[in-house]
């Protein structure tokens, strides 16, 4: 029978000696897991003694605890009867919930909407981004400098979204992009972005960070569903190996997404605010970001309690071109599209490296990472004055800043794949649910299909320069040396 603890008892252990939290009513010992928590040990500490359900739940995939934990680590149970009780709020209006999504019209509203129905720590880790978040905030408005050039007395009856990315068919070119913690925002997490996905035909990029294991996230996929699966790569390779060794295991994920923008967690000021525990309003104003270890890699510390300070713990800030891309090869026969790439440099050596890398994906974490950083869409501007020839190596794909089909077809026609939504997908799970991430998706599919039939093209293999007018935005891009032969001569000596 198993033992039954009191509170008082509980709240002893909470030393790095001997810790103890309370999840889902039992009591557990994580002394031992401190020091492998990829988190840290500071967050489980912040919450040692205390029942931590609340903060641990839509962070932590389900079962995670049984994958991590030893059997001996469960000690019993809690008496809820001895678990500190909240002081009762203040009497409030009641809140309206969220109106029918068929009646929220573009991704602002399910934004606003979204906005009203998290919690703070939800709302201040998805809306955060680095320093000033200018690149989050430029992500949209450099796709407001390029114009369309509609065409007339063109019959503009049938429109076609369908596509294909690395040979799979697609319905639309808008995918779900990487997106951490879906959970914070939507208790059917992953798996309700994913339910939405398959009932447009839609691609979904899993993230590395997400709030369900992958087996959780695809159990439901349609046999010709398509995922990816972000890989960050861990100091601890073995983590890694792992995690890969499962993936490959799951027929619904077709490819890897190495994500290279975000060696080192970016200083996203909203997030660290908050805290990583829904007991803390706010951090108080000396609030640190993470400080850094002998080799330096990020070391969390008591101030740094950020969602996506702690995501990145553990994080390899040391790979490159031949040595991650050759052990990644050793690890797995999926094809590799490389994220985060920023400029025509990279994209170039990355097309130097096929086939085993297959495509790009051009992003700027979503202005989370190094503010001022360019936007995907000077990123495409530049490959096409440098080095166009990497659209023909391989395939490219953007994402950041899309709040409209119209950006999203500006983008088709610069020469990306497909288009994808990070922050839209997690506000449309907040919002409404599985049917909130439909509705997003709806709303970019009716208007890029608005768009395109005034444009006076029926397929999206049909869009190009011929369509938009980026006078504006080429004002902007890079303007230096091309520097291409020393990077081809580089790559040439290690063969």
């Amino acid at each position: 029978m198993a033992k039954v603890f009191d509170a008082t008892e509980v709240a002893k252990h909470n030393t790095r000696e001997s810790c103890w939290v309370v999840l889902y009513g039992k009591v557990y010992d994580v002394t031992d897991f401190l020091g492998s928590h990829p988190g840290g040990a500071k967050i489980i500490l912040k919450l040692a003694g205390q029942d931590a359900t609340e903060e641990y739940d839509p962070i932590h995939p389900p079962g995670i605890l049984e994958e991590e934990l030893k059997s001996e680590a469960c000690l019993g149970t809690i008496d809820p009867s001895t678990l500190p009780q909240e002081a009762a709020p203040e009497p409030q209006e009641e809140l309206e919930g969220p109106p029918p999504m068929e009646n929220v019209l573009n991704l602002d509203e399910m934004e606003e909407i979204a906005t009203k129905q998290v919690s703070k720590k939800a709302w201040a880790y998805y809306h955060s981004a680095s320093d000033d978040m200018f690149s989050k905030s430029f992500n949209n408005a450099v796709y407001r400098s390029i114009l369309l050039r509609p065409r007339v007395f063109v019959d503009c009856t049938k429109c076609d979204l369908d596509t294909t990315v690395l040979g799979h068919k697609l319905n639309t070119p808008i995918y779900v992009s990487p997106a951490a913690m879906a959970r914070l925002g939507h208790p059917s997490g992953e798996a309700g972005i994913a339910e939405a996905c398959r009932n447009f035909g839609a691609m979904q990029i899993i993230s590395n960070n997400a709030s369900m294991t992958p087996e959780q996230i695809v159990q439901d996929a349609s046999p010709d569903q398509v995922f990816g699966w972000q890989l960050y790569v861990q100091i601890d390779r073995k983590k890694s190996e792992a995690m890969l060794a499962r993936i490959n295991k799951l027929k619904a994920i077709k490819f890897i997404v190495l994500t290279l923008d975000a060696p080192i967690p970016g200083k996203r000021e909203a997030d660290e605010r908050t805290g990583m525990t829904g007991r803390t309003a706010a951090v108080p104003s000396g609030v640190k970001a993470a400080e850094r270890s002998a080799d330096d890699t990020p070391n969390p510390t008591e101030g740094s309690g950020g969602v996506g300070q702690q995501l990145f713990a553990g994080t390899d800030p040391s790979l490159t071109w031949t040595k991650t891309l050759a052990w990644l090869a050793t690890q797995t026969d999926l094809p590799i599209i490389l994220k985060g790439l920023q400029t025509h440099e990279d994209a170039y050596l990355a097309s130097l490296h096929a086939p085993q890398v297959r495509g790009i994906i051009l992003s700027n974490h979503g202005g989370r990472a190094m503010d001022t950083a360019p936007p995907a869409v000077h990123t495409l501007l530049e490959i096409r004055k440098y080095c166009p020839e990497v659209f023909d190596k391989i395939e490219v794909h953007v994402d950041g800043g899309i709040r409209r089909g119209t950006d999203a077809v500006k983008a088709l026609c610069l020469g990306a794949t497909s288009v994808g939504l990070g922050r839209a997908a997690l506000w449309g799970l907040a919002a409404g649910g599985v049917e909130g991430v439909s509705r997003t998706l709806q709303i970019l599919n009716d208007e890029m299909k608005t768009c395109m039939r005034l444009l006076g093209v029926e397929r999206v293999d049909q869009l190009g320069l011929q369509h938009i007018n980026t006078r504006a935005a080429e004002q902007q891009i890079y303007d230096g040396p091309a520097s291409l032969e020393p990077l081809r001569r580089e790559f040439r000596s290690r063969l």
